[in-house]
């Protein structure tokens, strides 16, 4: 389930994803993004990730569409998690051209927030 909470950033959308993310979760993070920022408009991403599971397959087509869409947009993904998977998905989408990605454990949230503002 993905909900959202309150950024900190103009240019950031913050979430909160626990359980399973469905395609559903994902379709409606696709229309925030279009609510907030024009289609070339860069954004940021504040990801906590609380007790996730694995995405279901419609899920996983759903997050590539979208970010086939908006990949010239993204600029920082910070991802607040205590998984080590999530940690090792994150330092990889950091070599992603144009995208800097970091995680930090669910104490470091507010340099998290530093992070992303810099």
């Amino acid at each position: 389930m993905l909900s959202f909470i309150p950024s900190q950033d103009s240019q950031t959308l913050a979430f909160e994803v626990s359980g399973t993310v469905t395609k559903e979760d994902l379709q409606k993070l696709e229309q925030s993004i279009e609510e907030n920022f024009s289609k070339d408009q860069p954004f940021n991403a504040y990801a906590i990730m609380r007790e996730v599971k694995m995405p279901t397959a419609k899920a996983l087509m759903e997050e590539a569409k979208i970010d086939m869409k908006r990949w010239s947009q993204y600029n920082k993904l910070a991802v607040v998690s205590e998984k080590n998977w999530l940690e090792t998905m994150t330092t990889i989408s950091d070599f992603l051209p144009g995208i800097k990605a970091k995680h930090f454990s669910m104490d470091e949230m507010e340099q998290a927030w530093s992070w992303i503002k810099e």
